[in-house]
């Protein structure tokens, strides 16, 4: 088996067509076992160097890493039952040893000993970054903790590895066997032709009659925003709500251990409490620091967020539900403004879309994307593209994978599966991928977007971005490797060309005719951008004051069990009236399916999005296409990684600290 074990010579591509569950078993554990023997040799060493301590210990585990993101990645698009209890069984084991590290006394002592020589004094650059934030994590992580304190700290770190995979296989679940099927053509009432559409292929695709619904994004969005049926409204909006909440999958005890667990972690570190554990090598610094954030942008926003739902009751005539906001407030958009979303789509097939981007990357980067078939995926729709530069250098590649299935998680996101490095005076390509959970084709239409499911796309290009085009020698300090409330402005900046008539004439023409946006249809999106500005924002802060207040202030004895803590937190930041069995934390997985993930962190999206909206500033002022501009921006931020602190590196490209205020004024709250 192992002589032919597909995620033991996982070098480029990656041959997807030939992985299979009963590979994953035995090759997780000959890898930990061949990373183990490495940790071992540098631990055991006498003279003490860069090279065999640090570049080593940056290198000891990268075959393993490789090897359980694919794994963790196929998990998450195309799970099997077989597949699913590979994974659970070897990541515990995987978490065993990633936890171990730091708590490796030969490996702390080896470290210490290096730290102390002449060599180690003479770092300049990302080198010594390196080694002051590695001396600086290990000590957090436990690495001078005494024997019984190293022991419990692993078995955290298992048990919440354990319990945050089933968090994630439970939500998958839960959303998976919900559908709402009808063929009784009057209950279709409200939607727009697309989402009829929809439901019909997804019947036929389940040998069914009518027309299925499902609660992936494009179905329930749709379901939510236009069926004039208020009563199945309300069915998929509590359906959604209480996603892993039934008994048979129940998230809610798991919320309540990882918490514990996360709390017991903190104080067995040495810090008052998981926010504060989690926040220590971030800009925020503290969980007190990252409230006050969020507190501060509540306070900005409350006076509109009232205002704009006293409108909206008004605009409806009568005292509204939680499943009546989004379809009210759409009809509202629509005569406030003449403006439909659903006009728009026709103008956003996806290929073109995608052309686009890559033109846009192309004018302000420098560098070229190319489809390259004939490399092995995990699903037929799945696409790769091979990305260079201007003189033709290989920076790396990546796959999009952009349609939901049944087997696949819901949301949008990036990831890395390899991550470049120096050799023989080049770069080493690196490969990532972009997932998403988008409109898919019909028999008669190509997939056709909606303009919030365009900024997705830009968004997870903006990640894939800061990866792809990383130029910084330590690994483990690379792309995306950056505090994770400075990781989304090269994303969310992204999205800012969704916005403005040049850059969306570079895509944005008729899937028939191929004429652009009208005028007036792009002047009706512009004005609309604003539209509920207040309660896009709240809804962020709702999110990220759970998150924080779960992390910082919750308390068992006093407040109670964490689903209704948290309902009761996210009432203040909702526009009507929740349910009493809300259960939205109970499929949280920015939260909860992973040991840390966005715990204590969700605050990041918006910390960022001040951060994007004053960047963004330079190109709307210097020009959206400056090469110029876009080269500063890969030079001060794309490329670096985690080389400098980000605040110097924000700085750098800006020539200044962040202004608070573009944020506000981009939303309409602020003048």
């Amino acid at each position: 088996m192992n002589a032919t074990n597909p995620l033991l010579r996982l070098n480029p591509p990656i041959p997807f067509d030939e992985i299979q569950p009963g590979h994953v078993t035995p090759g997780i554990r000959q890898l930990i076992g061949e990373a183990k023997e490495r940790i071992e040799a540098i631990g055991s060493g006498t003279e003490r160097t860069y090279a065999n301590t640090l570049e080593a210990l940056d290198l000891a585990t990268e075959p393993l890493d490789r090897a359980m993101s694919v794994v963790r990645h196929l998990e998450a698009v195309a799970t099997t039952p077989e597949l699913r209890q590979a994974y659970t069984e070897v990541q515990p084991e995987a978490a065993a040893f990633n936890s171990s590290l730091p708590l490796n006394s030969g490996l702390w002592n080896a470290l210490k000993t290096f730290e102390a020589t002449a060599e180690a004094a003479s770092l300049a650059g990302v080198r010594k970054r390196y080694l002051v934030k590695k001396i600086d994590s290990y000590r957090r992580h436990g690495a001078e903790l005494d024997e019984a304190g190293k022991k419990r700290l692993n078995e955290i770190d298992v048990e919440l590895s354990t319990i945050t995979t089933k968090f994630a296989q439970n939500v998958l679940d839960s959303t998976a066997q919900f559908e709402h099927v009808t063929t009784r053509e009057p209950d279709l009432a409200g939607l727009p032709p697309t989402a009829i559409a929809a439901a019909r292929h997804s019947a036929e695709s389940k040998g069914r009659d009518g027309w299925r619904f499902t609660l992936q994004a494009p179905s329930y969005l749709a379901v939510m925003t236009y069926l004039d049926d208020c009563a199945v409204r309300e069915h998929f909006y509590r359906s959604f709500n209480r996603r892993a909440a039934e008994p048979e999958r129940d998230n809610s005890p798991i919320i309540a251990r990882v918490l514990e667990l996360r709390r017991e972690k903190a104080r067995l570190l040495g810090y008052a409490n998981f926010a504060d554990f989690v926040l220590a090598d971030r800009m925020a610094k503290t969980g007190g620091a990252a409230l006050q954030f969020v507190q501060d942008l509540e306070s900005k926003t409350a006076a509109p967020f009232a205002k704009e739902n006293q409108a909206l009751v008004g605009f409806a005539g009568r005292e509204l539900q939680p499943w009546d906001i989004a379809y009210y407030a759409e009809k509202q958009r629509a005569e406030q403004y003449d403006f439909k979303e659903e006009d728009l789509r026709p103008y956003f097939p996806l290929n073109q879309v995608v052309e686009g981007l890559f033109e846009l990357v192309r004018r302000l980067y420098g560098i070229h994307v190319v489809q390259t078939p004939g490399v092995p995926v995990w699903h037929e729709d799945t696409r790769h593209y091979e990305v260079r530069d201007d003189g033709g250098e290989v920076l790396g590649a990546f796959y999009a994978d952009w349609f939901p299935r049944d087997t696949k998680r819901q949301g949008a996101w990036m990831d890395a599966f390899v991550t470049g490095h120096p050799e023989n005076g080049h770069w080493t390509p690196h490969v990532g991928l972009m997932c998403g959970n988008l409109t898919p084709p019909l028999k008669a239409t190509p997939s056709l977007l909606t303009h919030r499911e365009v900024e997705t796309i830009f968004h997870e290009f903006g990640h894939l971005l800061h990866h792809l085009l990383s130029r910084v020698e330590v690994r483990e300090l690379a792309g995306t490797c950056v505090a994770w409330d400075f990781v989304e402005l090269p994303s969310q900046i992204m999205e800012n060309w969704c916005w403005e008539r040049e850059s969306l004439d570079l895509f944005a023409r008729h899937w028939q005719t191929g004429q652009p946006v009208p005028e007036e249809l792009f002047q009706k999106l512009r004005r609309a951008r604003t539209f509920r500005g207040a309660n896009q924002q709240m809804r962020q802060l709702g999110f990220a004051t759970v998150d924080l207040n779960l992390h910082v202030a919750y308390v068992p004895d006093r407040d109670g069990d964490p689903v209704g803590y948290s309902r009761r937190i996210l009432q203040r930041f909702a526009p009507a009236k929740l349910p009493e069995d809300y259960a939205m934390i109970n499929a949280f997985t920015h939260l909860f399916a992973d040991p840390t993930g966005y715990g204590a962190g969700y605050y990041s999206y918006k910390w960022a999005e001040v951060l994007d909206a004053d960047a963004f500033s330079r190109f709307r002022d210097g020009g959206l296409f400056s090469r110029e501009t876009g080269d500063a921006f890969r030079e001060c931020i794309l490329s670096k990684g985690d080389s400098e602190d980000p605040a110097v590196l924000f700085r750098n490209f800006m020539g200044r600290d962040p202004d608070p205020g573009a944020l506000l004024r981009r939303l309409g709250l602020a003048s």
